[in-house]
């Protein structure tokens, strides 16, 4: 998770409102930090620094983090998971993301400097807390060996039953009747890729491990809570009537803020 913020949000030099601005136009509409500092300053004549933006968005995240988990509710038994690689220092990490097949929120979300079994476990873990305890869980990936086995780990350690379910989506055509079946899914999977990447595209690789685990719990918050969904008519995968009923997407993030467990 997030660190733990070194500026309190509620003593900030500037109103919350232009927190939420800040929020709106670095998460919401994917602008990095220097752009959304010289939008603010060039339209509103905000004048902030985009060190600042960058303080905003971790200490924003920390909170968010936590509303995140609080508030996903019960999530779908079938989920799509898969890693994709991001930048920090220069070197290659990787964030693991499930979702559910019919509600599209984000169950799980984790970053690592490995795709090995210990980051997909911890990730797989979450997700399964998403789902109630007599529910049959179902998770498609691609081939990586670390599913399989965080799923034997899983389902070894625990008394529950029924036991995790697992099925993989191999290359991109169907060579098998397996990757035919579930292809769906893992086109779900890669569809949340691609929209995480272009949200975190503007950062151009992080220089902390916490900037990229910050953005990544707010890119969370936007995507389940604020991003209206083609697919569920337009509709917020997790629909939180506090937040719909305000206006404009400034007020939503400070309010999600003001709902977050301190």
């Amino acid at each position: 998770m997030p660190e733990s913020p070194k500026i309190s949000l509620n003593r900030i030099y500037n109103s919350q409102n232009i927190l939420g601005l800040i929020l709106t136009f670095y998460v919401s509409f994917a602008m990095s930090a220097r752009k959304t500092a010289l939008l603010l300053r060039w339209v509103f004549q905000i004048k902030i620094s985009y060190q600042t933006v960058l303080n905003y968005a971790e200490a924003s995240a920390f909170y968010c983090h936590r509303f995140n988990l609080a508030n996903k509710g019960q999530s779908d038994p079938v989920q799509a998971g898969d890693e994709t690689y991001i930048k920090i220092n220069g070197k290659h990490y990787y964030t693991f993301l499930f979702i559910g097949s019919k509600k599209r929120a984000i169950t799980s979300y984790h970053v690592a400097d490995n795709r090995g079994t210990l980051p997909a476990t911890a990730a797989m873990l979450e997700a399964k807390r998403s789902v109630l305890p007599d529910k049959n869980i179902t998770f498609i990936t691609d081939g990586n060996p670390s599913y399989p086995s965080g799923i034997h780990f899983l389902n070894s350690s625990s008394d529950s039953v029924p036991t995790i379910q697992h099925h993989k989506v191999i290359g991109l055509q169907n060579l098998d009747s397996e990757s035919e079946e579930f292809r769906p899914y893992k086109q779900l999977i890669e569809r949340l890729n691609r929209t995480y990447k272009y949200h975190i595209k503007p950062a151009y690789g992080f220089n902390s491990f916490n900037g990229a685990m910050a953005l990544t719990a707010l890119f969370v918050t936007f995507y389940n809570f604020l991003r209206p969904h083609m697919s569920l008519k337009y509709k917020v995968p997790i629909y939180i009537k506090d937040i719909a009923s305000l206006p404009t997407i400034q007020d939503k993030w400070i309010k999600i803020l003001s709902l977050a467990p301190g």
